[in-house]
């Protein structure tokens, strides 16, 4: 039998959710319809049937009282993996997220550790109502305590997830819309885990390095292949987490290929990529021959179906900004 298996984001996810609640019986996942309806993307499918109405649990409409429930449940001694339906949905909970869970361990001194794995999608191309689609990362990265996880991959998906679960502290673990079933790659079947700070090199190249997370590292790696064809170098990184950060590897980057494009599918001010592009100023200054360029989301609310095809960076976008960066003087 094959040590791995094809599979969508989606069934990844699935998968290790399923393999977590049958190694540890204090894992419990609840959150709005993942329980009779396996979630409104099915991420969440068959755990009802599996375990049961004490470990999967339907909750109201109720952000807040979700997050809230995940600090005392991980006061009790269990290991909570909420879901929040739509990541927009948690400015609702961060009260909770900012003010208990992410405060847990320093507020208690150590007395209590907070396992909480909080789950939620996020991301454009799919043509979602309002606060939907909403890429928050930056602001949740901004929450001492928190760590961040954003996999690009199924294969990332299972092993960041199951790490994520085992991890002692809170982790906002944020899945791509997109990616649920237009990713799909080989899965380790077995024990897989990926470990944090560590970014994963998806094409490579010496002209320039292009940073980027979640769907957005399919799209660098689309736009890579074509300047390719124009005899560009883009090395493409996915940084995986952005806390922890692999900063050794965007040094690196800089330091190998002279030139960097920093991509991010949220809003352009304070988003993650202004962090990345300090960084760099920071640790790589002299290794730059041209300034950092940056691909985001514009400053306006996510618009509506019909225009974020106009919003949301593609490979064209991408693609102008590496011929940009490379021919800059």
């Amino acid at each position: 039998m094959s040590d791995t298996q094809t599979m969508t984001m989606l069934e990844a996810i699935n998968h290790t959710l399923h393999r977590e609640m049958a190694r540890d019986e204090r894992v419990v996942v609840f959150g709005e319809d993942v329980g009779h309806n396996g979630g409104v993307f099915r991420a969440t499918e068959g755990l009802y049937a599996s375990f049961g109405e004490h470990r999967v649990v339907d909750t109201p409409l109720a952000e807040g009282v979700i997050a809230g429930a995940a600090v005392g449940l991980a006061a009790a001694g269990m290991v909570p993996v909420p879901e929040i339906q739509f990541l927009g949905f948690s400015y609702q909970a961060f009260h909770q997220v900012a003010g208990q869970i992410a405060r847990l361990r320093y507020r208690s001194q150590g007395r209590f550790e907070a396992p909480i794995t909080l789950r939620s999608p996020f991301g454009g191309g799919v043509r979602t109502p309002e606060l939907h689609s909403d890429s928050l990362e930056a602001q949740l990265a901004n929450i001492p305590g928190l760590k961040i996880v954003l996999p690009a991959s199924a294969a990332d998906a299972k092993g960041l997830l199951a790490t994520s679960i085992r991890d002692p502290d809170p982790v906002m673990f944020l899945e791509p819309l997109r990616g649920y079933r237009a990713i799909r790659d080989e899965v380790p079947l077995g024990e897989h885990l990926v470990p944090f700070g560590q970014a994963r090199r998806v094409t490579d190249g010496d002209d320039v390095v292009v940073f980027a997370w979640s769907y957005m590292v399919d799209v660098c790696r689309r736009a890579a292949q074509e300047v390719a064809a124009e005899g560009i170098g883009a090395r493409v990184i996915d940084l995986r987490t952005l806390v922890p950060l692999d900063l050794e590897a965007i040094v690196q980057g800089v330091e190998d290929c002279g030139r960097a494009v920093v991509v991010q599918e949220a809003v352009e001010t304070n988003g993650f990529a202004s962090e990345i592009i300090a960084l760099i100023n920071d640790h790589a200054l002299w290794s730059l021959e041209a300034p950092v360029a940056r691909v985001s989301g514009y400053d306006a609310p996510y618009p509506v179906g019909q225009l974020e095809d106009r919003y949301v960076p593609d490979q064209g976008r991408i693609a102008a900004a590496i011929r940009a960066t490379v021919a800059s003087p």
